[in-house]
């Protein structure tokens, strides 16, 4: 059975997370994307593991289905026309921990996702760590003074199918491999539990041809995720599989890559640590450049905060990527951004969220829109300008303004001259195919 999951996220319990980051809104967002499995977040939080097990039932295949799944969509948004899930949305235990310790000469920070088989098996992990002191109702996503190997070893203790991954293994500042507090390799961080590692979050900075750059990581599969703090950010990245429509059989096919079928990926440039650079100077560069500057601030003369590309260079043994049909994936620029460069509005405008709201409605759900609807339907649907859009992102013809030191990228489908064009040629929306229904 093939289906979408988004495995990372947090829910309202978490720091800088929205209210509706609960199970209700993700639910009622994943019918939006068009995805089928979404990670709960933050099961070692206590409230939140009790809220869950009381809203949902846990069914003998290891996945979460909410006892009272709200009927509607969110406010604005109307029913889909096309039906892209033929399967419920489900949930699976998972939860993000952030470890901060000292290993060899350094502070290690390191944050890992852990997924769970059953509450049971999420209430020893808690107690496990409870008991070692850690405080688990400051934060959804807590910070303990454990190393990731230790807490690798009480995942496995827990249940034999309780499994952790490595979380956006390049990021600057909390991941394996980050510039300014990871490791060098996968076995200086787990040591002899290297073994149990079998997957890698890539995170929103790199996608699968930069880390098949690094010949050691060929034999661990790359998932990505949205890492979502509020239910409209689901979706951002997300992994494809073809398999059992079933905890085991999911992970069996990330252990096998057999039913594995990639990922959706942001275009790197879009994720806020891509390039090198200083945020409060407004100073961003590339690998080479920074390199020439010995990785010091032109302007203010402090160290760069080294982004994914230099660090993915660093220790990268291959000179070529990758090619897309060596490591399947798929770009995609989240929708409202697109609509929003359209529009010429914000993407959290009312006129922006009404437009998207009106795309969902006509094409059934986001990635069904980005990845899937046929040209012509687009075209048919949407309009010639949007045919076009589509065509781009799909193709990887776009341009992209890269992220750096926690500045978001961005990506644009057209430059200003191309849309200002295509706008003149046709009304950028067919109204009798978009026309919102009175409420």
């Amino acid at each position: 059975m093939k289906y979408i999951a988004d495995l990372h996220t947090h829910s309202y319990y978490s720091r800088a997370t929205a209210k509706s980051s609960c199970l209700e809104g993700f639910y009622q967002w994943a019918r939006i994307k068009g995805i089928n499995l979404v990670g709960t977040g933050d099961f070692t939080h206590p409230k939140w593991r009790d809220e869950i097990g009381k809203k949902c039932v846990i069914d003998s295949d290891g996945f979460l289905t909410l006892k009272k799944p709200p009927r509607d969509l969110p406010q604005g948004f109307e029913e889909s026309q096309v039906k892209t899930e033929e399967i419920p949305v489900r949930f699976v235990l998972s939860a993000e921990i952030s470890s901060i310790y000292k290993k060899g000469d350094k502070t290690r920070k390191i944050h890992n996702i852990l997924f769970a088989p059953s509450l049971e098996a999420a209430d020893r992990i808690s107690k496990k760590l409870l008991s070692l002191g850690a405080n688990l109702t400051s934060d959804g996503r807590p910070i303990l003074g454990l190393s990731a190997k230790d807490l690798l070893e009480i995942t496995l203790e827990a249940d034999d199918q309780a499994y952790l991954v490595p979380a956006h293994v390049w990021t600057p500042w909390f991941s394996l491999f980050g510039s300014k507090s990871g490791f060098d390799s996968i076995e200086d961080c787990f040591e002899d539990l290297t073994p149990h590692i079998f997957a890698l979050e890539t995170g929103l900075s790199s996608d699968p041809p930069m880390n098949r750059l690094w010949s050691k990581l060929d034999q661990y599969t790359l998932i990505s995720n949205s890492d979502a703090h509020s239910p409209q950010k689901l979706g951002r990245e997300a992994n494809v599989f073809d398999t059992e429509f079933t905890y085991s059989g999911m992970f069996k096919a990330l252990k096998t890559r057999k039913g594995f079928l990639g990922t959706y990926e942001f275009y790197p440039e879009e994720g806020k640590y891509h390039f090198d650079g200083h945020r409060k100077c407004n100073i961003v560069l590339d690998p080479l450049e920074s390199k020439k500057l010995n990785g010091i601030c032109p302007l203010c003369h402090k160290p760069l905060t080294l982004g994914v590309a230099h660090r993915v260079y660093e220790l990268s043994d291959r000179k070529k990527e990758a090619s897309m049909d060596e490591t399947p994936f798929k770009y995609l620029i989240p929708l409202p951004e697109v609509v929003s460069e359209i529009l010429g509005k914000g993407p959290s405008s009312k006129t922006v969220q009404s437009f998207y709201a009106r795309l969902i409605h006509s094409f059934g759900s986001e990635f069904n829109m980005l990845l899937h609807a046929p040209l012509d339907e687009v075209e048919s649907k949407a309009g010639a300008l949007w045919k076009e859009a589509m065509k781009k992102m799909r193709t990887g013809k776009v341009n992209p303004k890269a992220g750096y030191d926690g500045e978001f990228g961005v990506i644009r489908v057209f430059d200003d001259q191309e849309l200002d064009k295509l706008k003149g040629q046709e009304s950028f929306f067919k109204a009798s195919a978009l026309k919102k229904k009175a409420p």
